[in-house]
């Protein structure tokens, strides 16, 4: 087994469906101070480096009862889990009422206990921030009201409630492409004293874990926020952006904290620069699913390889439907070999590994029964072993460009081709047929610092095996022809020397030059 990936790959669980589980097959009540061995090891097991506790803060009543009457969540319950009962509607996550670790779920006494096990397997802690909005159910809008964007009576959007000043108008959080969240209040992060308190409950946050994942972490831009709720007062405006600052405070005590970002509209680069280690990577997904493989190879041979690096890749979220659902088994086997081939974190969602259909609504402690689908279980157990002993994730990269082998073989498009180094005499090259039908093309190998050598090439995810001269890869490329949806694996290793030619290798090299 390897260390530790330098390209992360992240775990993400559903916190409260996820310990309601374990509680009704255990008999007895599960949180997360005694989860059992068995899943840390699994997690260890499998690879992962981070697991993200998604949903673990305290909500609040107010939030609760928006999410049990809203009449389209009620319909949307009832299309996910038929049986459902009001005791499951728990209320959003995303909607804070204070950032201590559900008691529910046990406290943070028990997230203790969580973080010191996973440590104990070389794991790391992701947790969620929410910075855009606190829960309706939050103190600040009794104690604090100034800290949160204010508005006159009966303004859209709008809520009254009666504070330590009197009765007040607030806004409810908001995504300016859609309607507000009702059961929020926004922050006003035009206010200096606003930036203050949320960098101090992050600090806070930070002490409690490894690195946070932040909820729409674009909405607090400063053209977001004065786009959507005017410019700041003259007495309060700020010039600087919030992020930097943020993150800088942060890491001045935790060099090693990480800062991922969910964030889209084409921002991801802005934030990398801002300071996040990793951003959503929403835009290969679409192209996955949209089954725009062109588009998805030209996306990723034109972004810079540091972008590529510092982005998050996946297939499913608690956002975005079950890909099973989505895909067909075969063209969820090339997706996922796409996706974990890529640099950067990748992120893998509990039940996608068993082949879930069925989406998890984030409002709901209890989720849909489902049988696991052998074939997808079975598909990524294998997959993430074999990946574990290549140097895929680790080490340096190249996102390889195919070149048509004849004129007019528009097939080339098909392909997403990653090859991967640690060190010379060794490669690997993750092959990817992404579309129904046999597809051809030739790609030439990045140099890794041998020439004149033999290479042995060995299909890990199949029993294909060749062996080429260094040269002939470098001067022809390899040509690779590739059933419909199929993935390739390559592990290529030199099996000679400069100075050690044997007839047997001579002959090799003579025929692969022809």
């Amino acid at each position: 087994m390897r260390e530790m990936a330098h390209h992360p790959l992240l775990y993400e669980i559903n916190t409260r469906c996820w310990l309601n589980e374990f509680s009704t097959q255990a008999g007895t009540e599960i949180h997360l101070g005694n989860v059992p061995e068995e899943e840390f090891l699994r997690w260890k097991r499998l690879g992962f480096t981070h697991i993200w506790l998604m949903g673990v803060w305290t909500t609040g009543p107010r939030a609760r009862r928006h999410s049990l009457n809203d009449p389209g969540l009620r319909q949307k319950y009832s299309e996910v889990l038929p049986d459902w009962q009001e005791r499951d509607v728990l209320g959003s996550p995303y909607a804070v009422a204070e950032y201590r670790v559900a008691i529910r779920l046990g406290g943070e006494a028990g997230l203790r206990r969580f973080r010191e096990r996973l440590c104990e397997q070389g794991l790391k802690l992701i947790l969620d921030f929410v910075p855009n909005h606190l829960g309706i159910d939050h103190d600040w809008i009794v104690e604090r009201p100034e800290l949160l964007v204010q508005t006159s009576a009966h303004a859209p959007e709008s809520f009254r409630r009666k504070t330590r000043e009197g009765n007040r108008w607030f806004a409810h959080g908001k995504d300016p492409n859609f309607p507000a969240w009702v059961d929020t209040v926004q922050l006003d992060y035009r206010r200096a004293e606003t930036r203050a308190a949320m960098i101090e409950g992050l600090q806070a946050i930070s002490n409690l874990c490894d690195g946070v994942r932040c909820d729409m972490a674009m909405l607090l831009l400063n053209e977001v926020m004065t786009k959507v709720w005017g410019a700041p007062a003259a007495s309060s405006a700020i010039d600087q952006e919030f992020w930097p600052e943020a993150i800088d405070r942060v890491k001045q005590a935790r060099p090693d904290f990480l800062f991922l970002a969910e964030v889209y509209w084409g921002l991801e680069s802005r934030l990398q620069e801002m300071g996040f280690d990793y951003t959503y990577e929403k835009e290969s997904y679409d192209y996955l699913i949209a089954r725009n493989h062109g588009a998805l190879q030209r996306h990723l041979l034109n972004k810079p390889p540091d972008y590529l690096r510092r982005s998050i890749h996946f297939l499913e979220n608690h956002d975005e439907p079950r890909i099973a659902s989505t895909l067909t088994l075969a063209e969820h086997r090339a997706a996922a070999l796409a996706t974990l081939g890529l640099p950067g974190m990748r992120l893998l969602h509990e039940g996608q590994l068993t082949g879930l259909r069925i989406q998890a609504l984030v409002h709901l402690g209890r989720r849909a029964r489902e049988g696991v689908d052998p074939e997808v279980a079975t598909f990524y157990e294998n997959l993430l072993a074999v990946l574990q002993n290549t140097a895929v994730g680790r080490g340096q990269f190249a996102v390889l460009r195919p070149f048509a082998v004849w004129d007019g073989n528009s097939t080339t498009e098909n392909f997403v081709i990653v090859q991967w180094w640690e060190a010379p005499k060794a490669f690997d090259l993750v092959v990817v047929n992404l579309t129904g039908h046999q597809s051809q093309c030739c790609v030439r190998i990045i140099s890794v610092g041998i020439a004149e050598h033999l290479w042995r090439m060995q299909d890990l995810l199949g029993n294909q095996s060749y062996e080429r001269s260094s040269d002939h890869l470098q001067q022809h490329g390899l040509f690779l022809d590739v059933a419909a949806h199929a993935t390739q694996l390559f592990h290529c290793q030199c099996i000679y020397k400069p100075n050690s030619l044997t007839a047997k290798n001579a002959e090799i090299i003579k025929k692969s030059r022809t």
